[in-house]
Protein backbone atom coordinates (compact mmCIF):
# COMPACT_ATOMS: atom_id res chain seq x y z
CA UNK A 1 0.00 0.00 0.00
CA UNK A 2 3.04 2.06 0.81
CA UNK A 3 4.74 1.51 -2.72
CA UNK A 4 1.30 2.56 -4.26
CA UNK A 5 0.58 6.08 -2.24
CA UNK A 6 4.74 7.22 -3.50
CA UNK A 7 4.57 5.72 -7.04
CA UNK A 8 1.18 8.01 -7.42
CA UNK A 9 3.21 10.70 -5.43
CA UNK A 10 5.73 10.63 -7.60
CA UNK A 11 3.83 10.47 -10.71
CA UNK A 12 1.58 13.39 -9.23
CA UNK A 13 4.71 15.46 -9.02
CA UNK A 14 6.16 14.89 -12.31
CA UNK A 15 1.99 15.51 -14.57
CA UNK A 16 2.19 18.72 -11.92
CA UNK A 17 5.37 19.58 -12.88
CA UNK A 18 5.61 19.60 -16.42
CA UNK A 19 1.76 21.13 -16.60
CA UNK A 20 2.61 24.17 -14.21
CA UNK A 21 6.77 24.44 -14.65
CA UNK A 22 7.90 27.12 -17.14
CA UNK A 23 8.26 26.26 -21.14
CA UNK A 24 11.71 27.20 -22.02
CA UNK A 25 12.57 26.14 -25.59
CA UNK A 26 14.23 27.33 -28.81
CA UNK A 27 16.55 26.60 -31.39
CA UNK A 28 19.70 27.36 -29.12
CA UNK A 29 17.96 24.58 -26.23
CA UNK A 30 17.04 22.27 -29.01
CA UNK A 31 20.24 22.09 -31.01
CA UNK A 32 23.28 19.74 -30.19
CA UNK A 33 26.40 21.20 -28.11
CA UNK A 34 29.86 20.45 -29.69
CA UNK A 35 31.58 22.17 -27.35
CA UNK A 36 31.02 25.81 -28.32
CA UNK A 37 31.93 25.69 -32.00
CA UNK A 38 29.22 24.96 -34.85
CA UNK A 39 28.37 21.41 -35.62
CA UNK A 40 30.54 20.11 -38.27
CA UNK A 41 29.38 16.79 -40.70
CA UNK A 42 25.86 14.89 -40.20
CA UNK A 43 24.86 12.79 -36.65
CA UNK A 44 24.84 9.80 -39.40
CA UNK A 45 28.34 9.35 -39.67
CA UNK A 46 30.17 5.71 -40.04
CA UNK A 47 31.66 4.95 -36.71
CA UNK A 48 34.70 2.49 -37.00
CA UNK A 49 33.97 -0.57 -35.47
CA UNK A 50 37.05 -0.82 -34.48
CA UNK A 51 36.39 1.40 -31.43
CA UNK A 52 33.45 -1.02 -29.94
CA UNK A 53 35.83 -3.81 -30.51
CA UNK A 54 38.31 -2.61 -28.09
CA UNK A 55 35.10 -1.57 -25.71
CA UNK A 56 33.90 -4.54 -25.89
CA UNK A 57 37.14 -6.35 -24.79
CA UNK A 58 38.30 -3.50 -22.01
CA UNK A 59 34.02 -4.62 -20.54
CA UNK A 60 35.44 -8.60 -20.57
CA UNK A 61 38.71 -7.77 -19.08
CA UNK A 62 37.31 -5.78 -16.61
CA UNK A 63 34.62 -7.91 -15.57
CA UNK A 64 37.69 -10.57 -15.19
CA UNK A 65 38.57 -8.67 -12.21
CA UNK A 66 34.98 -8.13 -10.76
CA UNK A 67 35.19 -12.01 -10.69
CA UNK A 68 38.46 -12.56 -8.91
CA UNK A 69 37.31 -10.63 -6.05
CA UNK A 70 35.03 -12.77 -4.10
CA UNK A 71 37.83 -15.86 -5.06
CA UNK A 72 40.21 -13.71 -2.97
CA UNK A 73 37.73 -13.07 -0.34
CA UNK A 74 37.00 -16.71 0.31
CA UNK A 75 39.95 -17.96 -1.01
CA UNK A 76 40.87 -19.57 2.69
CA UNK A 77 38.06 -21.62 2.55
CA UNK A 78 38.98 -23.69 -0.03
CA UNK A 79 42.44 -22.82 -1.65
CA UNK A 80 42.84 -25.94 -3.79
CA UNK A 81 39.23 -25.64 -5.51
CA UNK A 82 39.10 -21.59 -5.76
CA UNK A 83 42.44 -21.66 -7.30
CA UNK A 84 42.23 -24.59 -9.70
CA UNK A 85 38.59 -22.33 -10.81
CA UNK A 86 41.42 -19.27 -11.17
CA UNK A 87 43.22 -21.01 -13.23
CA UNK A 88 40.72 -22.50 -15.38
CA UNK A 89 39.12 -18.84 -15.71
CA UNK A 90 42.56 -17.36 -16.53
CA UNK A 91 42.94 -20.20 -19.10
CA UNK A 92 39.83 -19.04 -20.74
CA UNK A 93 40.16 -15.44 -20.81
CA UNK A 94 43.93 -15.84 -22.22
CA UNK A 95 42.73 -18.30 -24.87
CA UNK A 96 39.86 -15.47 -25.97
CA UNK A 97 42.75 -12.85 -25.46
CA UNK A 98 44.99 -14.98 -28.18
CA UNK A 99 42.20 -15.45 -30.21
CA UNK A 100 41.14 -11.73 -30.56
CA UNK A 101 45.09 -11.07 -31.84
CA UNK A 102 45.16 -13.48 -34.20
CA UNK A 103 41.92 -11.74 -35.71
CA UNK A 104 43.92 -8.65 -35.35
CA UNK A 105 41.67 -6.68 -33.21
CA UNK A 106 44.24 -4.67 -31.80
CA UNK A 107 45.91 -4.06 -35.04
CA UNK A 108 45.45 0.18 -35.62
CA UNK A 109 45.16 0.46 -39.72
Amino acid sequence: MMFLAAGFIAAAALVVSGLVGPKRGGEAKLSAYESGIPASGTARERFPVHFYLVAMMFIIFDLETAFFYPLAVKFNAAPQFLFANAILFVTILAVGYLYLLRKGVLNWK
